[in-house]
Order: C-alpha cells, then structure tokens, then sequence
C-alpha cells in the first residue's frame, strides 16, 4: 500500500513538473547586430526597372541594398517553416540593431519593423498593362505568433504631394501557419509614376517580440491576371537535415572515434512553382573538404516528377568520408553542396544549389546556432531548478568549459546566480542517485554581441571524461531571486532534445522542441569571455596598437628586463580556440593577422618568468 502511495505521489509531482517548461520569445537577436556592424549603410541608387523580383536567397541578414532601402528586417532561412524558397524576410518587435524597439513601454502597439522597396519606374505604364503585385506570408513560423492587434501590412507610394503613403492591404491573420499568397493589381494612375515604392510594416507590441510575420517571394511585373500566382521556378526550400545522426557539431577526432555518427540518408526540400508538372532529370551532392579542397562524396537522385505547386522531401544517400588529420584538434569544415539540373524556363537559377557547411569544432552540440526562441523553467520559490543536457562521446576526452546561449530577459537577469554541474550520471531511469564530477558556483548569465553569441564559461579544473554519457547542466538556488534563466532554444531541431530538468527533487524528460543552446567544450585549453578585469588595451608591461587593427598588430615591451621578456603568444577567439601563435624576442614585435576574420580576439603572452597576461583586440 506505501509502494502504491509513494508511486502515485511521485507519478502527480511529475505530471505536475510538466507545467513548469516555458518558452519565450528572444529580445535581443545578435547575429543582426553583427551584421549591422560589417554592412554598408543604406544608399539610394538610381531607380529600378521591371520586372522586380525577390526571394531573400542570400548570405547576408539585412535586405539586398539594390532592391531595399530599409536594414530593419532579418533575412534568414531558420525562423520559417516550409519557405516557397530559400531564405524569408522575417518582421519582428526588434530594430536593426538586434533590441526591442521600447523596452521600457513592452505593451505599446506601434509599427515596428518597416521594408521599403527602392524607386521603381512606372512611368511608361498605363491601368491596361495589367500590373501585378504578388508575394507570400506567414504568421509565427518557428516564432511567437502575432496577437490580434498585430498586423502585416503593405502601402504603395502615390504621386500626391501631401500623405503619398497609401495602405493598401493588411491582415491580422493568424491562422496563417503555412504560407498564403497575395496578388494585388495595380491600376490607379496616382501610382504610375517615376517614384513608384512599396512598403511592407508589421504593427507590434513593440517592447516584447512576439509578434513575428515572415514574408517571402515577391514578383511585380506587368502582363500579368490575377490568376497569375505562379512564377517558373524551381527552388529549394527548407534547411537539409544535418549530416550527423545526433549532433550538428563535435570534434573531428571524436568523429574519426565514433564509427556510426553520420545519418544514413541526407534530405532536402524541393518546390515546384511552374504552373504546370516538371521533372529534375539530376539532383547532385557534392562534398568538399575545405581544408585540403578535395572531394569526398557524392550522390545523385534521377528522374524526380513534381506536380504544380508540389514540394517534395528528396532523399540521399549520405556519404562516410573520414579524411585523415595530422593534428587531432584542428577544426574541420565539410561543404555539403546540393544542386539540380536547369530546367527550360526557370526564371530564378540561384535557388536551384544549396550549400551547407558541416564544422568539426572543439565542441558539441546538437543546436545550429540559431535560437528562435528562448526556454525557460518556472521556478517554485522556495526549490532549487536544474537543467541537465546529457551527451555521449565514442572516445575519452578533456572537459575544459561550457559555451551558453543565454536568451535575454526583460528586465534583466543580471542579478541571477547559477551553479554548472558535470554529471557521470543523474537519478533517472536506472539511476537511484546523481553522480556529479564537477561544479562551478557564483556564476552570472552574460551575453556577447556577436554572431559567436555563446559566453564561454571556463572551468578552474579541467574534466577527465570516459568513453560514454555524460550530463552538463545548471542550477538556479532556491531563495536566491534566481527564478528563472532564459536559454537560447533552437526550434529547427527535430530530434530528441536530450534534456532533463528538475524542480521537484525528481528528474524528468523535457517536452518542449527543441535544442536548448548548452556546448561542452573539448580538448585543448580554453580561454573564457568572462576575463573583461584583464582585457584592458594597456598595462604596465604591454602594449598594442593599432586596435581595431587590420593586417597586422604591433605589440611593444615597455619593461625591458630580461625576465619580462615575452616568449611565445597565442591568440584565442571568442569560443575559446587558439587561431593563432608564435613566438616574440624584440622590444617591438609585428604580429601577422592576414589569416584571421573579422571579430574580437584575445591575446594570451607568457614572459621569461612565467607571468602571464591577457589583451582583448578587435579585428576589423
């Protein structure tokens, strides 16, 4: 009778523990904020002829400067769920620089996001040539649906003098989970001008994002119907799954070690928007390593029918090349490019090839690097809250960090303390009790704004691991005002979220979707983002300059002494990897920095007697 007590008390508290996972939407987004950084400002350039045509097929996350004038949107291929082709404009509630447009106000509905076309010519028209403004949307996608009051709307520009904006459509349709299309005809003369612009705004609670519209594929042309909703093409859609079974990113050598990590079959999505059936005669995959440039594998798919407006899921056969390395913690890049054949008629050959690369880092992790969302848990006062990620390695390996995500907070999380855990095991399944190897306490969520987003917290020991599972995770205190931390969640993940939390002193599987943004790091020492007391531009024995620097970085002893004489250097990047080292004997020393990208760095030197320093730089 206990036993059936017990089991029934602990079955209730587990049911209840469910309630306790919550997701949010992100306030701060910082791969825009990077890119806003290397961009060029927005320039208005000559005015543009039809037909203008759009798909956000591109690398960079603001709109393509030769159609667009705005830098407020966030072009990418992650937050959609089954884009018309490859990359969506998506509108939030944060400005180009990656914030809410109002912090303080989060409640206040205004237009936010804004995506204004540049000046097209429509001079030499007329109402009888038949134009035609069509385009797709979608409400939410892998984001926070829009409320009610939110909307998507679309202004044409007249030639009036006074309020030459005119709306012309809008909807606050938020049913429209898949995409919809809109075709909208343009006969008023007060629009057939030299002048000519368009403007898509999304209407949003402009101090919390989760209000979110992607928009995607647009085409105005003349000669057009209003049953003209097609436009021939044939284009890839959705991200390829990624080419490990478990991870999207580990060590090479923990790969070379693992034996069975690749997937068996690689797919890809393919859309077909002729107005009428076709045939890919070939789908091709070609991989690249990008170290050594050779190839590595290959497939191919013959003879693939579509029918109009059919996507379909193509798979491949996934290839398991292992090309040697000479040193075991070099990182390693595969270029996984799909391709088909051109099709007669295709209109828009940039989105028939798809490249995606595969990095072998000194971390794991099952995210992309994207979050869509944040995760969080929902904390009882007076209990502790934990999260554990559990991981497997084929081969023993080094512990040396974690690398997190964290997701921002309004307000802030800046007074929250945390505890990282490393478990061998936890008490689940066949588990009675928790195995910790290691903790770090007195630790604070921060954030980095940059497209490396992840703070990288370095342990004070390093971690023996063995060959097998392991649990890397944090704890909230009970009391302590840390009531709940927001993680970078990752909503393209589809597979099981190896994650555990714990709120009720009993283990339980999380349900949410997802890859919460937790990366183990692996291998060689480490250096952690939380060393600002120490990255100072100048010290009394150091000195560098030019910073931000170029190609090169000039690095002067100002203490000649024999025994400060600097010996060697190394330069770290902000995951922790050493990029880069040498050796320095002159008072004045010119280090190289050619191979290196753009971003922040940390220079590592260690002198004659063994002291060492650390410099943050920027490379430009």
């Amino acid at each position: 009778m206990k036993k059936t007590l017990f089991t029934l008390l602990l079955s209730c508290m587990i049911l209840l523990s469910y309630s306790q996972e919550f997701v949010a939407p992100l306030q701060f987004q910082p791969i825009a904020r990077t890119a806003l950084k290397s961009s060029a400002p927005k320039a208005k350039i000559s005015s543009l002829s039809l037909p203008f045509f759009e798909d956000f097929n591109q690398k960079s996350a603001f709109p393509d400067a030769s159609k667009w004038l705005d830098r407020q949107v966030y072009i990418n291929n992650t937050m959609a769920k089954n884009p018309i082709s490859i990359g969506v404009a998506t509108f939030d509630a944060l400005s180009q620089y990656g914030m809410p447009y109002d912090s303080l106000d989060p409640h206040s509905i205004r237009y936010a996001d804004s995506l204004s076309s540049q000046v097209i010519d429509l001079s030499s028209y007329n109402p009888n040539d038949s134009l035609y403004l069509s385009f797709w949307y979608q409400a939410a996608g892998l984001g926070f649906m829009p409320e009610r009051s939110d909307s998507l709307m679309l202004f044409f520009k007249s030639n009036k003098s006074t309020n030459p904006w005119q709306k012309i459509w809008s909807t606050s349709d938020t049913t429209a989970l898949d995409f919809k299309q809109v075709i909208l005809s343009i006969t008023d003369t007060q629009y057939l001008h030299s002048n000519f612009q368009f403007r898509f705004i999304n209407k949003a609670s402009i101090g919390t994002n989760d209000d979110v519209w992607n928009l995607d594929y647009i085409l105005l042309n003349a000669h057009r119907n209003r049953n003209d909703t097609l436009l021939n093409d044939m284009a890839f859609g959705a991200q390829p799954n990624s080419f490990l079974k478990e991870y999207n990113a580990m060590p090479y050598r923990q790969y070379l070690a693992g034996g069975a990590q690749v997937e068996d079959s690689l797919y890809v999505s393919i859309k077909n928007n002729f107005n009428n059936s076709q045939t890919i005669s070939t789908l091709q995959l070609n991989a690249v390593h990008q170290n050594t440039s050779t190839s590595i594998g290959s497939a191919t798919k013959s003879s693939i029918n579509f029918n109009t407006l059919e996507t379909k899921t193509i798979k491949l056969e996934n290839y398991k090349a292992s090309p040697s390395s000479s040193d075991p913690y070099e990182k390693v890049i595969f270029e996984n490019k799909f391709c088909f054949n051109a099709l007669s008629g295709d209109s828009r050959q940039t989105n028939d090839t798809l490249s995606v690369t595969q990095v072998f880092d000194n971390y794991l992790a099952y995210d992309d690097g994207s979050a869509e969302m944040s995760y969080f848990l929902n904390l009882f006062p007076t209990l502790p809250g934990k999260i554990a990620l559990e991981f497997e390695l084929p081969q023993a390996d080094t512990l040396r960090g974690l690398a997190i995500y964290f997701g921002r907070q309004v307000p802030t999380a800046s007074n929250k303390y945390f505890s990282i855990e490393v478990y061998k095991d936890i008490a689940y399944g066949g588990s009675s009790s928790d195995h910790l190897l290691y903790q770090l306490d007195g630790l604070q969520p921060k954030y980095y704004d940059t497209v490396n987003h992840f703070w990288i917290y370095k342990f004070n020991t390093p971690i023996a691991l063995e060959a097998g599972t392991f649990y890397i995770g944090t704890t909230q205190a009970a009391l302590s005002g840390s009531d709940s931390l927001y993680f970078g969640l990752d909503r393209n993940r589809i597979k099981s979220n190896h994650l555990y939390y714990n709120v009720l002193d009993v283990w339980t599987p999380s349900l949410i979707q997802g890859a919460i943004m937790l990366r183990p790091l692996l291998g060689q020492d480490i250096v952690g983002t939380n060393i600002n007391e120490v990255a100072t531009v100048m010290n009394q024995e150091l000195c560098l300059w030019p910073n931000p620097a170029t190609e090169v970085l000039n690095i002067k002893l100002l203490n000649t002494k024999p025994s400060a004489q600097i010996l060697d250097y190394r330069i770290y990047n902000l995951l922790g990897q050493c990029v880069q080292k040498g050796n320095l004997q002159n008072t004045i020393q010119k280090i190289q920095l050619n191979s290196l990208p753009s971003g922040t760095y940390f220079l590592h030197t260690t002198s004659q007697n063994k002291k060492q320093m650390i410099t943050k730089f920027t490379i430009q």
